[in-house]
């Protein structure tokens, strides 16, 4: 297959093995070693995708992360799919398959391009506000039409096959960027002996070396390279990481990168993970990110053909790749000029260059010059022309300041133009913990501002672009890094080889970001500062015209930086614009602050192993293989597989139900209560901080009893309950619900950081430190004598609401006389690892009183019976302790008011009619109404019928041979014996009889006996 744009002989390409692609439904041949878009360049493909808003045909203009057209999705079917690759980032392999994310029915013929022509009056910057507002019901139709023609690719219907991993690092110095000052940096520290990590978007190490031709240590920069590497890879604690982008910089030198390891192989590679996401906590970080050149905003510059300079030599000379044969090319300043170089000596033709500058006189420039090019200074390219590749460049006189045309245009044939706007210190990482940009008039581009960060910078990313001051910048980073982080008595011992290379002579470069035309901004031609988004010069002075002055609201109503480049190419240029519409300079109207990710991080990359099962662990208790093993059916619990039910043969969950509560009235049950959340409570002022967290009173309470409380929220709403015990007076052991452990930690460790950290407490999830066991019932005392003889387990010495320490079955642990189902109970809490054993003494003890073993089913009805609430089932964040008649949980003389207590003065949770906890007792015995069921004091009241309440519990009781429920009723307290109504969706109605929800031992006896 032809190549018609490769440069044989060339490049870092192999040209011994071709490899074959198909783009868009045609069949192309590149090489190894190529990216997608230098194949695609090498191939003579102008247009690769279509731009967002008005449609027009785009081209590759940039070889890296800077890239905002050669955008593809790449994948042959749907499960291997992925969007949104950017084509200068992405390797050929053999078999890829890639499309142009948008263009309909394709981006050479793309029906929406009809908009281009006419989107400068149709579509400004904000149309879509103005334009759909009216009428109002249409705005579903507006809204999912908008929503079709925007965005870019298209996420696959099917499970991805691939598997992504993640990996922790400590490291003394992490080196981002491997280029020259960042190998340099990585050399100079692990020569000290630090152990180092060295990370480089690209697949190779090198930077711009790759395609530079500035010798360094009289060798050619590639081979200096290629000894830096060896070197590197010889040291015993460096780790070096090509394809692999430092995504995001976090607090405390929290680094993550991204790894591709896999996605230049193939589609589809079995048996390696895909990507891998590292996350790096480094002594030191050395930013070595270097810049990225800016390209020059003027007329037309979309058209494909349109290149920023420094991508065109990377293309020449890393990929042997000339997209083109005659070349025009615009400066502002000296390094510009290397691209007309580098296309002379690809044998192409330059037919001139353009340099803003009146006088220049480096030695780029004097090259040029004595080689026989057309040199316009004082110029400006104003326009290209063309329809889908350029095919001529205008170019213009204009003022020394760059502000005005001053003469008449010369048109020039061609069909490459190249573009250098001077460079653009890549600033992001710096961005994302927090330090803001600095405008540096010198360097003609923001730098890193001021940092907590301990971290170095080294070349390009501070400014500094001559090569040899990149290098030895890079080797004063990574020696400081290492001696910082404990590597300096080496110092002495290591000599950092000498770096030499000449730099050429170069000019000042002059402030250009947008080129004048003879017709006002808001008529000429689109003059294009963000690409991707299609904002222009003129949408950019439109925003300000009507009022827009922050930088960042100018960003947001224009889209400028929105893509999926983040304005790598167009931010400093659409900042400057808005700033000469203000009549500001760049340093008063600032820059936007770049967030995490640096470029986009595919969603399997976030999640690794964390998918499917592991997306939700599942947690098990230490008798889960018994419960297994006994045929237990599990419900899921805050991620615990907790117990549901123990049926036995032939029993459906009714029937095991109702044995299991019948069991445990009558003789012993026993629960597997593991799950429930256990906090470690300790310090001087652990007592004072449970006053102020519960709604009761805890300064009472001595070592050895336990306490049940509640806790509100700010606004006084049941949050919590649980039960507290007294181990020490400076210790306790608080219990949470099982779903709410997590949350609950998390409550006492805000307020304890953000208002009350002079109390000196400490808190610490010990849930899983635990194995808990419930036995309950009229013979539970009996069952807990035969495996635990050291504790009097009598009424008299062992009270309610107690706690001892013990040796159950052998084994440490503590037995609590606390219950959660009205009967005799005792909570055994063991070390989990003895878990299984103490629970099967246990059972064998409980043999010959039939002990049982009951779920969570179980559990619920027991408490039903009992009236005792579950927390997120029988209140919903609008329930105060009043509306459950729990008024006697709440301190009255406590010293310090307790959260939640002052919202209980506020007139909606005084007033009198809310609703409050009743019981419920359906008409018909064997019914259960349904949870949820809404309740009305008038079933015949025309629709819509006034609610009154809900049921918000529901079971049959086979201890007390009928229904029972709980429920929230409007003034419920003050209804007692009155009849209300459950209206069901099949149309029935059902009668409900308010009463007490205490359904069962109404005074308390059997947990006491």
């Amino acid at each position: 297959m032809s190549q018609q744009n490769r440069i044989q002989g060339k490049g870092r390409v192999d040209a011994g093995k071709p490899l074959n692609f198909i783009f868009n439904g045609k069949r192309y041949q590149g090489l190894a070693g190529d990216t997608i878009a230098s194949a695609l360049l090498a191939n003579g493909v102008d247009v690769v995708g279509r731009s967002f808003k008005y449609s027009r045909p785009r081209g590759i203009m940039a070889a890296g992360a800077d890239e905002p057209n050669c955008i593809l999705q790449v994948g042959s079917s749907e499960a291997t799919m992925i969007p949104n690759i950017r084509g200068t980032q992405a390797e050929l392999y053999d078999g890829l398959t890639a499309a142009s994310t948008n263009g309909w029915p394709n981006v050479d013929k793309d029906i929406m391009g009809v908009m281009g022509k006419l989107g400068g009056s149709m579509m400004p910057p904000g149309f879509y506000y103005k334009t759909f507002m009216y009428p109002q019901s249409m705005w579903p139709k507006y809204e999912h039409l908008i929503r079709k023609a925007a965005g870019l690719g298209r996420v696959p219907n099917e499970r991805d096959p691939d598997t992504y991993d993640k990996l922790n690092h400590h490291c003394d110095v992490l080196v981002v960027g491997g280029g020259a000052a960042g190998l340099t940096a990585a050399l100079a520290a692990g020569r000290r002996g630090a152990r180092v990590i060295l990370v480089d978007e690209q697949n190779e190490f090198g930077g711009h070396l790759l395609h530079g031709t500035q010798k360094i240590n009289g060798q050619a920069p590639a081979a200096w390279v290629e000894a830096a590497v060896k070197e590197l890879e010889n040291l015993p604690d460096v780790t070096l990481l090509p394809r692999s982008i430092a995504s995001g910089y976090y607090d405390q030198n929290f680094v993550s990168v991204l790894e591709r390891r896999t996605d230049h192989l193939g589609e589809r590679v079995s048996g390696k993970t895909r990507q891998r996401l590292h996350r790096i906590r480094a002594g030191r970080v050395v930013l070595a990110t270097g810049a990225q050149e800016r390209p020059l905003v003027f007329a037309n510059n979309d058209l494909p053909g349109c290149f920023v300079a420094s991508a065109l030599s990377t293309y020449v000379n890393r990929y042997g790749v000339a997209p083109g044969e005659r070349l025009v090319l615009m400066t502002c300043n000296d390094y510009g000029y290397q691209a007309a170089i580098d296309w002379l000596d690809a044998g192409r033709e330059v037919v001139a260059v353009v340099d803003s500058r009146a006088n220049p006189s480096g030695d780029r420039y004097q090259q040029l010059k004595s080689r026989g090019v057309k040199i316009y200074t004082g110029h400006g390219l104003i326009e290209a022309t063309g329809k889908k590749r350029v095919n001529g460049a205008k170019v213009a006189p204009i003022t020394s300041d760059g502000s005005r045309v001053t003469g008449d245009a010369v048109s020039l044939s061609c069909d490459t133009i190249a573009t250098s706007g001077g460079w653009s210190p890549v600033v992001h990482l710096t961005a994302h913990t927090g330090s803001r940009p600095v405008w540096n008039a010198d360097v003609i581009g923001f730098v890193p501002g001021e940092t907590v960060q301990k971290q170095l910078l080294a070349g390009g990313v501070q400014g500094t672009y001559g090569l040899s001051a990149v290098l030895n910048e890079g080797l004063k980073a990574g020696r400081e890094a290492a001696e910082a982080t404990g590597y300096g008595e080496l110092a002495a011992q290591v000599v950092d080889a000498d770096v030499n290379t000449t730099d050429p002579r170069e000019d000042q470069a002059q402030p250009l970001f947008l080129v004048p035309h003879s017709r006002a901004v808001s008529r000429a031609p689109k003059q294009f500062v963000d690409y991707q988004n299609d904002v222009t010069a003129a949408g950019i002075e439109l925003a300000v015209r009507e009022g827009f002055e922050s930088i960042e609201h100018i960003k947001r109503y224009t889209a400028m930086g929105f893509g999926t480049d983040q304005g790598k190419l167009g931010n400093i240029n659409g900042m400057a614009i808005a700033a000469n519409a203000m009549g500001k300079s760049i340093p008063e109207t600032g820059t936007t602050i770049f967030r995490p990710n640096y470029t986009p991080i595919t969603m399997g990359a976030f999640a690794g192993r964390d998918a499917g099962h592991l997306f939700d662990p599942a947690r098990f208790s230490a008798m889960h293989a018994w419960h297994v093993k006994n045929g237990a059916e599990f419900e899921d619990v805050g991620q615990w597989k907790r117990p549901w039910y123990f049926p036995k043969a032939g029993e459906d969950m009714h029937q095991a139900v109702n044995r299991e509560c019948v069991a445990t009235r009558t003789s012993v049950g026993i629960l597997d209560a593991s799950t429930l959340g256990k906090i470690d409570i300790q310090g001087p002022d652990a007592r004072e901080f449970l006053q102020r967290i519960y709604t009761n009173a805890w300064a009472k309470l001595n070592p050895g009893f336990c306490r049940y409380g509640l806790m509100c929220k700010e606004d006084g709403m049941v949050f919590d309950d649980g039960v507290t015990s007294c181990i020490t007076d400076e210790h306790f052991i608080m219990t949470t619900t099982t779903g709410g452990a997590a949350g609950v930690l998390q409550w006492l460790e805000l307020w304890h950081q953000t208002e009350w950290p002079e109390l000196e407490v400490y808190f610490t999830s010990v849930t899983d430190h635990w194995a808990t066991m419930t036995v309950s019932g009229p013979n539970s005392r009996k069952v807990l004598e035969k495996v635990c003889a050291d504790v009097d387990l009598s009424g008299d010495a062992f009270p309610f609401m107690t706690w001892k320490d013990a040796t159950i079955a052998g084994v440490k642990g503590r037995i609590f006389r606390i219950s959660f189902t009205g009967e005799l109970s005792f909570e055994i809490n063991v070390q989990a690892n003895y878990g299984m054993h103490v629970w099967e003494a246990v059972m064998e003890a409980g043999a010959e009183f039939n002990i049982t073993p009951y779920g969570t089913e179980t559990m619920h009805v027991l408490r039903a019976e009992k009236g005792f609430i579950i927390v997120g089932q029988d209140t919903d964040g609008s329930v105060t302790p009043q509306d459950l008649n729990m008024n006697w949980c709440v301190g009255k003389n406590k010293p310090f008011p307790f959260i939640g207590q002052r919202s209980w003065s506020r007139e909606d949770t005084a007033r009198t009619d809310r609703k409050q906890m009743v019981g419920l007792k359906c008409k018909e015995a064997k019914t259960v109404i349904p949870e949820g069921a809404q309740i009305v004091l008038d079933p015949n009241h025309p629709l819509p019928m006034p609610m009154v309440g809900h049921v918000s519990s529901s079971y049959y009781s086979a201890n007390l041979g009928h229904n029972i429920a709980m429920g929230l009723v409007k003034d419920g307290l003050n209804r007692m014996g009155q009849t209300v109504y459950c209206p069901l969706a099949d149309g029935r109605v059902l009668e409900a009889e308010i009463t007490s929800p205490i359904f069962y031992d109404p005074k308390g006896e059997r947990q006491h006996v």
